[in-house]
């Protein structure tokens, strides 16, 4: 069960663009799970997307897919620092409820994404975001996929790098 030489490099050659990037790059300051920067994690989605989608011929766009994947998190803040946000009237300030958002914003900043994109990213914490539902086949595999990579990294919290080979 995993990827082979040819996808890993296919997939390579679909991250290069945004990979190159400072922003990108950026994510591997924050922590996401545990000890897995935020970096890690977004690949890790994009591995278990990519596989899901080739494995399962779901039949997703799959620049978009992995575009979408990769940068589903791309929020570049610590969101383990204490918040001011207190009372149910500031719930949905939280990160849980927010951080979607950020990504979005943050992506077409920086990377102009596509349509399909931006719904992959915004509703990626569905159903906890539950006005933003995954309407496209790629944003439920993305949504699907960082479910899974965040109970194994949840569960392997102690490693500094859980790299989850589909």
């Amino acid at each position: 069960m995993g990827l082979s030489e040819t996808e890993r490099e296919h997939l390579h050659a679909m991250l290069a663009r945004y990979e190159e990037s400072p922003e990108v790059q950026q994510m591997r300051q924050y922590i996401q799970h545990g000890m897995v920067t935020t970096y890690d994690h977004c690949l890790n989605v994009v591995r278990v997307s990519f596989w899901l989608n080739r494995r399962m011929r779901l039949g997703a766009d799959e620049r978009s897919l992995v575009t979408g994947a990769l940068l589903h998190d791309f929020y570049l803040y610590d969101w383990h620092v204490s918040s001011s946000f207190t009372g149910l009237r500031h719930i949905l300030q939280m990160h849980g409820f927010s951080h979607p958002m950020y990504a979005c914003l943050n992506a077409q900043r920086y990377f102009q994404i596509n349509k399909k994109e931006q719904q992959i990213i915004s509703c990626h914490m569905w159903p906890l975001t539950f006005r933003h539902l995954p309407t496209c086949r790629e944003a439920v595999i993305v949504c699907l996929a960082d479910k899974f990579c965040c109970v194994l990294e949840s569960l392997m919290r102690h490693k500094q790098r859980v790299e989850i080979c589909v």
